[in-house]
């Protein structure tokens, strides 16, 4: 649910500019102000799940999600439709890194590499079937049109929240850690903001808030030197950067998923563009031509889970290659095939790459988590989950950016194949540390 909200808005833009009759920098803060809030509470949340027990944290943040998702639905102008939004992320930030810390929990070893992979299968998933769900609801929705992507969070909201309080276990020991590092929390989170809002602004057309971008190293460092006084003071960091440094694949998955992310992300929104304005598609056929991704993903997501216990790193690289295969054969294909002719180019090479996509997400999670310990897993995994948010923003922004640009100057066709071959190029650098990494631990086990 609050990784579908991410992308199943996308398609639902005009309407939702039409209901509202706003302007479209309005409605690209109806997409984008929701990521920017999930990104913004990703690690906070995950550390106030660590501190007192992830059920409780489930618990609230789904609450809020329902309520801020009835909000966005029932919200009568465009002003309160972007601050529920905004409250929605914030939610969804509270709610999601619980999911990585309940695995860290509960599971060791092959097991917790196939629960990531079922994790892994529900994040492929989500993010590929954004576009033909969003395209399906307001197709099928009549009146109610776009406010229903919104509503129909409600009755599953409900019906999830029975499951956390049936099956989520209790921690023992819940609520009894020291307080929650609220000065760490205000500096990260000013980190985030000041590189996520600048791409996000430059969406809208603003290119003033770039300037914000200059503030994000000191704020690093300044977060940086923070936790380790923190942790010298023996309390609890909102995130140990001295043990997880030490660590040896968390730095690099963290690496490798914002880069993956990065990569893959912006092809879909880029793809939507392509198929509704260059081929004169709906919403609902462009997310239907988009779906074999998802499909492909939920192939290989829970198998990759299993074989990563046994494979290591070698699984995410050789994901990445068919990806990378994908993505560049679509390049070289897809443009000037006509809107029939799709079916049997695009939409097979779209399902080959999710084969790849699908063997990324979680064998990455399960081998940058791998050393952490249970007691940091939620602001490990929150982490991690905000470098892909990072990444998405990132990769989403200079890949539409590049279609652009090309688009205009030589055609939609080639700005689809310079936006495709852009992904290649990013996630040709998230194939290179993932070689580094594998090649770093192999060195090692063989000196021991």
């Amino acid at each position: 649910m609050t990784l579908l909200d991410v992308t199943v808005v996308n398609v639902a833009v005009p309407s939702i500019r039409e209901g509202l009759d706003t302007s479209a920098g309005t409605v690209q803060w109806v997409v984008s102000g929701y990521a920017l809030a999930f990104g913004l509470v990703l690690v906070a949340g995950g550390h106030l799940g660590d501190a007192y027990g992830r059920r409780r944290l489930m618990t609230i943040g789904l609450i809020a999600f329902v309520a801020s998702s009835a909000a966005v639905g029932l919200a009568p102008n465009a002003e309160l439709v972007v601050a529920a939004r905004l409250a929605q992320g914030a939610a969804a930030g509270l709610l999601t890194p619980q999911n990585a810390g309940l695995i860290q929990e509960l599971f060791t070893g092959a097991e917790r590499g196939r629960a990531f992979g079922y994790f892994g299968l529900t994040v492929s998933v989500a993010s590929g079937l954004g576009p033909v769900l969003g395209g399906a609801i307001i197709a099928l929705s009549g009146d109610l049109g776009w406010r229903l992507i919104f509503l129909v969070n409600v009755p599953i909201g409900l019906v999830a929240l029975v499951a956390i309080r049936r099956l989520v276990p209790v921690a023992r020991g819940d609520g009894e850690r020291e307080r929650v590092d609220v000065v760490g929390a205000v500096i990260l989170g000013l980190t985030v903001l000041c590189l996520l809002y600048p791409l996000i602004a430059l969406e809208s057309g603003s290119r003033l808030p770039l300037l914000l971008v200059i503030a994000v190293p000191p704020l690093a460092l300044g977060f940086v030197r923070w936790e380790r006084s923190v942790r010298a003071r023996g309390r609890s960091p909102m995130l140990d950067i001295g043990m997880l440094a030490e660590l040896p694949t968390y730095g690099s998955g963290v690496l490798i998923g914002t880069l993956y992310f990065a990569g893959f992300t912006g092809v879909f929104l880029a793809s939507s563009v392509w198929l509704q304005e260059a081929r004169d598609l709906s919403a609902l056929h462009s997310g239907l031509l988009l779906t074999p991704f998802a499909i492909g993903a939920a192939i290989t997501s829970t198998p990759a889970g299993r074989l990563v216990s046994r494979a290591g790193r070698l699984v995410t690289i050789g994901a990445l290659v068919v990806l990378m295969t994908g993505f560049a054969a679509m390049a070289w294909v897809t443009p000037g095939q006509d809107s029939e002719a799709l079916w049997w180019t695009y939409a097979p090479l779209l399902l080959f790459a999710g084969l790849g996509g699908g063997g990324v997400v979680a064998p990455n999670q399960t081998l940058t988590l791998q050393d952490v310990p249970p007691s940091v897993g939620g602001a490990a995994g929150g982490a991690l989950q905000t470098g892909q948010r990072i990444g998405s923003a990132l990769g989403t922004a200079a890949l539409m950016t590049v279609y652009g640009i090309a688009a205009a100057n030589h055609g939609a066709d080639v700005g689809l194949r310079a936006a495709l071959l852009t992904s290649v190029a990013v996630l040709s650098l998230a194939l290179a540390v993932a070689v580094v990494s594998h090649l770093r631990i192999a060195r090692a086990a063989a000196n021991d």
